[in-house]
C-alpha cells in the first residue's frame, strides 16, 4: 500500500527526543568553549589614600609661600587611550596592547579629576582648594586647569610615564578691584616616570595612583615657587 503524499510525514517520537538531546549537548559544548576562551574579569580601583608621604619640610614651605585659595576645573582632558575602561600597555614605537580581562572599576575620566582634587586638598588643606565654581563666600586667587597627555606603562611594565600640562589663571585678590583687562593664563607642565613594583596588573594600577599623587605634589611645589 502506497503512502498518501497529501498526508504529513510523522517523525517517530524517539527520533525527536534524540535530536533535542543532541541540540542541547551542542549548545552546552559551545557555552563551555566560550567560557574557556573568556578570562575572568578583574576590576582595579584608584584608592583615595595617598600612596606616600609628603615631606613635612616641603609641605610647610609650600603652604607658607602660597596661602591663597585655588579653584580647580572639574574637567581633566585625557587622551583617547585613557578614556576607556580597559588597562593598556605600550607596544613597539606607537602601539597599544589592551590587557584583556583587566578593567578600571571607575573610568579614569571620573577618577582622575576626583583624585586630583582630593590630593590637592590633602596637601594644601580642604579650605584652600575648591572645585569650580567655588561656593559663595570663597574668593579664589587663582584658577587651575590640568590636562593629562600621557599616563602609560612601558611594555616591560617596569615604569609608568606621566606627562601633564596645566594653566594658572590669576583672579582678583580679596578686597581688590578686578583688573581692567583679564589676565592671561600662564602654562606649566611636568613629565616623569614612576616605578612599577612588579609585573602584576595590580602593581600597574597602583603605579597609576602614585603618578597622580606626584602630579598633585608637583602642582603644589610649582605654585609655591611662582608665588
Amino acid at each position: 500500500m502506497k503512502a498518501d503524499p497529501t498526508l504529513p510525514m510523522l517523525t517517530p517520537p524517539h527520533h525527536h527526543r534524540r535530536r533535542l538531546v543532541l541540540a542541547a549537548l551542542s549548545w552546552g559544548l559551545l557555552a563551555v568553549a566560550g567560557c574557556a576562551r573568556s578570562p575572568p574579569m578583574r576590576l582595579y580601583q584608584l584608592r583615595s589614600e595617598p600612596p606616600e608621604d609628603f615631606p613635612p619640610s616641603a609641605a610647610d614651605a609650600a603652604l607658607a609661600a602660597d596661602t591663597g585659595v585655588w579653584e580647580l576645573s572639574p574637567m581633566v582632558a585625557l587622551p583617547g587611550s585613557l578614556d576607556r575602561d580597559t588597562l593598556f600597555l605600550a607596544r613597539d614605537d606607537a602601539g597599544l596592547e589592551p590587557l584583556e580581562g583587566h578593567r578600571w572599576a571607575e573610568p579614569l575620566r571620573d577618577a582622575v579629576p576626583r583624585l586630583l582634587l582630593h590630593d590637592l586638598q590633602a596637601l594644601r588643606g580642604p579650605a584652600r582648594v575648591w572645585q569650580a565654581p567655588a561656593p559663595a563666600g570663597v574668593v579664589p586667587v587663582r584658577r587651575l586647569r590640568v590636562d593629562l597627555l600621557v599616563l602609560q606603562a612601558s611594555a616591560d611594565r617596569r615604569t609608568l610615564r606621566l606627562q601633564a600640562r596645566w594653566w594658572w589663571t590669576p583672579l582678583a585678590a580679596p578686597g581688590a578691584l578686578p583688573p581692567a583687562r583679564p589676565r592671561a593664563p600662564w602654562p606649566g607642565g611636568a613629565s616623569f616616570n614612576v616605578p612599577v613594583a612588579n609585573a602584576s596588573v595590580d602593581a600597574l594600577a597602583a603605579a597609576h595612583r602614585l603618578a597622580l599623587w606626584r602630579l598633585a605634589r608637583e602642582l603644589v611645589l610649582t605654585a609655591a615657587a611662582e608665588s
